[in-house]
């Protein structure tokens, strides 16, 4: 089986998924962070496509970075200044080639996140 990686993101205060939500994927290598795209999720809270497709997937760390704060912006959610989630990173491993479903489950003051199927 090849690997790849999908998330998706669920807005827990609203019940319903979260559209429009930047999302930064990240390869770890050592000290450093090396950027590989950036996708948005669409209105079943999911990415178009897999994020890191069978043909790009490689073994090792890697930090997916969700913009929050634009997206509880757009639903109304008075601001805070500064928003207590604006940003969420998660840093994960991948140490075989399986599917890797990452996803978010935020609200304006809380998230959690499990390796899903």
């Amino acid at each position: 089986m090849a690997g790849f990686l999908t998330t998706h993101v669920l807005d827990t205060a609203r019940g319903c998924p979260a559209e429009g939500i930047s999302i930064d994927l990240y390869r770890i290598e050592g000290e450093t962070r090396v950027k590989l795209k950036t996708v948005v999720t669409n209105d079943d809270g999911r990415t178009d496509a897999q994020i890191l497709p069978a043909e790009e997937f490689a073994l090792g760390e890697y930090e997916l970075v969700f913009h929050c704060g634009a997206y509880f912006d757009a639903c109304g959610v008075p601001p805070e200044e500064p928003r207590f989630l604006n940003v969420v990173p998660i840093r994960f491993g991948m140490s075989e080639a399986a599917h890797y479903h990452v996803p978010l489950l935020v609200s304006p003051f809380g998230f959690s996140t499990y390796r899903g199927s």
